[in-house]
């Protein structure tokens, strides 16, 4: 059976993400200075992903 063409990926629509990932914003956070080897990752605050 064949896939329905509304649900094949895209490569040309990239939408801009607003969540980032855990680990996305510990690396976001260490790169500004606010998060330091050994600092919980629970209960991190809010970041603007990187453009």
């Amino acid at each position: 059976m064949s896939k329905h063409p509304s649900l094949k990926g895209s490569g040309k629509i990239q939408a801009k993400r607003n969540v980032l990932k855990r680990f996305e914003r510990v690396n976001v956070l260490s790169e500004s200075g606010k998060w330091k080897e050994g600092d919980r990752a629970t209960g991190l605050p809010k970041t603007k992903p990187v453009e």
